[in-house]
């Protein structure tokens, strides 16, 4: 089940999605964060997106299993003049116990569907060289763009280059 969190809905959810943020990190996600993470850290990440989830400048989808939060993504709305065609893919994650079961696809085609409803029919992202969600990004219809070396230190020293994507509804 999908569903769409809100500034409201935030607090309650919080114990979980940090906890899904904490073990995705500790399992080499590439997602801003390095591992370990400080105690406290990824609760107060979630708790600074309440004012983004208010103003609807970001809109966050989570995904449950059994009730359970299993996965996330969000979708980061361009807000300048330019940019309000366009939106960025951000944090898709699904907790280690949960993948290969479908849902960072179904949090993804969520997403676009969120920015046709919102009008935004380019879509960019950016992930590790090599992660495992760029073959689903590919079949997804998501195109490559370019990569930039050296982009995002990863735990334990060195540094991992990013590739970006983007995809046009």
């Amino acid at each position: 089940m999908i569903e769409e969190l809100t500034a409201d809905t935030l607090p309650a959810a919080l114990p979980e999605l940090a906890a899904l943020l904490e073990a995705c990190v500790a399992d080499g996600a590439s997602i801003g964060f390095l591992h370990p993470m400080p105690a406290g850290e990824a609760a107060a990440w979630w708790r600074g997106l309440e004012g983004s989830l208010r103003d609807g400048s970001r809109r966050v989808l989570v995904a449950r299993r059994a009730g359970r939060i299993a996965g996330t993504g969000a979708l980061a709305l361009a807000g300048l003049p330019n940019g309000r065609h366009r939106a960025e893919v951000s944090k898709l994650m699904v907790h280690p116990e949960m993948r290969r079961q479908g849902i960072a696809r179904v949090l993804m085609l969520a997403l676009e569907d969120v920015a046709r409803a919102e009008e935004r029919p380019l879509l960019v992202l950016d992930t590790k060289a090599g992660d495992a969600g760029e073959p689903l990004y590919r079949a997804l219809g998501w195109r490559e763009a370019g990569s930039i070396p050296g982009y995002a230190l990863r735990s334990g020293g060195g540094a991992d280059a990013t590739v970006f994507y983007y995809k046009t509804l």
